[in-house]
């Protein structure tokens, strides 16, 4: 009730700030973003874990109207549907106004600048002087405590209820874990997350479109499983690709459609859904015999 309030005027603050006071003109657009503007933006966007936090936080929601009261599943999806509106609707407005802060806030940092960490610190001692470093400590103490607290939760409460762990003990691990790893550094941390967010996203994706089709089908298990194999053995070469051991991949993955966008996993998925879809309609319903 009182942190995600301060959250929000936090970030308003920050981003009315980028759009009536932005730092200078935009700078040329990078090599990578200038030839493949699309794949480059979709690819890095996995960075922001959006979708992963989503599946997460969905948890949360569900869980949150529940204990107040909601048992009916039509106000459950409601709510959920709801919140997901805003959320987006929230992330829209802050993505936009970091583009408009990061395109005119090149300038005050090198070009050697390693993440966009250092970008946004120095836009807010230009703009708000010796107080900007307070103000930018606050605003990522408070996101940054928010999301923990939800994911913590969120993964306490899912691991809890498939392992013989209990809930309390869920927590202290989980935050003894992200303790530990914090340390390392953003750029660290960044280098780490890359591979591991190539691989694990394209799964995420084709599970969550393929959640809105589950109707059209006879057994959606018959798309959702091989859709998502698929795309995690794929991504897992785009993964191999970005990480720090390239080499160990042979000279034909490069040949793969799309693989020099990052996006290898697209077509086999794409071939591989053609074909469960066909296979699902030609076997239609599962028959169950009771003997």
């Amino acid at each position: 009730h009182v942190l995600a309030p301060l959250k929000i005027i936090a970030l308003a603050v920050l981003g009315i700030a980028a759009m009536l006071w932005p730092a200078g003109q935009p700078l040329p657009v990078s090599a990578g973003y200038s030839h493949l503007p699309f794949s480059s933006g979709f690819v890095n966007g996995y960075l922001t874990m959006d979708t992963l936090g989503a599946m997460v936080f969905g948890i949360v929601i569900v869980n949150a109207a529940r204990s107040r009261g909601v048992a009916s599943a039509h106000l459950l999806t409601r709510y959920t549907i709801l919140a997901g509106l805003i959320a987006g609707i929230g992330l829209t407005a802050v993505y936009l106004t970091l583009f408009k802060l990061g395109s005119g806030s090149g300038v005050l940092v090198v070009p050697g600048a390693q993440n966009g960490a250092e970008i946004l610190h120095a836009y807010v001692q230009y703009t708000f002087g010796a107080a900007g470093s307070g103000f930018l400590t606050v605003l990522i103490t408070i996101a940054c405590l928010v999301t923990a607290v939800g994911l913590t939760c969120a993964c306490a409460e899912f691991f809890s209820e498939h392992t013989g762990i209990g809930y309390g003990k869920w927590v202290f691990l989980l935050g003894l874990f992200s303790m530990v790893v914090s340390n390392l550094g953003l750029s660290h941390l960044i280098s780490i997350s890359v591979p591991v967010l190539t691989a694990i996203y394209p799964p995420c994706i084709v599970l969550i479109l393929l959640s809105f089709t589950l109707r059209w089908w006879h057994s959606s298990a018959r798309l959702v499983a091989p859709g998502m194999l698929v795309s995690l053995v794929f991504g897992c070469l785009d993964g191999i690709k970005v990480s720090a051991y390239p080499d160990i991949l042979t000279a034909w993955v490069d040949r793969l459609p799309l693989s020099a966008q990052g996006l290898a996993w697209l077509p086999p998925t794409l071939v591989m859904l053609v074909v469960a879809a066909a296979y699902d309609q030609s076997r239609g319903r599962q028959q169950i015999s009771v003997l």
